[in-house]
């Protein structure tokens, strides 16, 4: 697997998970979606993936994930959505607190993902995929 964010490609791998919560993220990821800064979460990043609420318990929860530590979050207080950090993270919503689950790592170039996610801050949404 690996995240592609305009021309720049992360590889990544699976954080332990169960196979739902593993099957959830494939199809959620499956198409180019927006990525936007994390405003109420520090340096990260997030693809909203609207107000559906995943029927998934939160594995490896965390609300403090490390640069590339990718999470789901199965929707509930805020919208379903995936953040991607890219520095210190606090994960949080307009509503307080969120806890995500830790799906992926990603892997490679943690200094260049950095720079784009400081670029969604400053200039706005970025093309991402997942291949």
């Amino acid at each position: 697997m690996r995240l592609i964010i305009g021309d720049d490609v992360f590889p990544a791998r699976w954080a332990p998970c169960s196979p739902q919560s593993r099957a959830a993220f494939q199809a959620l990821a499956r198409e180019a979606v927006q990525m936007v800064h994390a405003r109420w979460s520090g340096e990260a990043c997030w693809t909203p993936l609207g107000v559906r609420a995943l029927d998934l318990a939160v594995e490896n929860p965390t609300s403090t994930p490390l640069a590339g530590q990718v999470l789901l979050y199965p929707g509930g207080v805020s919208e379903t959505e995936i953040l991607i950090p890219y520095g210190p993270t606090r994960f949080a919503c307009v509503a307080g607190p969120l806890v995500g689950a830790h799906l992926v790592t990603l892997e490679g170039d943690l200094e260049r993902l950095a720079e784009l996610g400081r670029r969604a801050l400053w200039e706005g949404a970025q093309t991402v995929r997942w291949d």
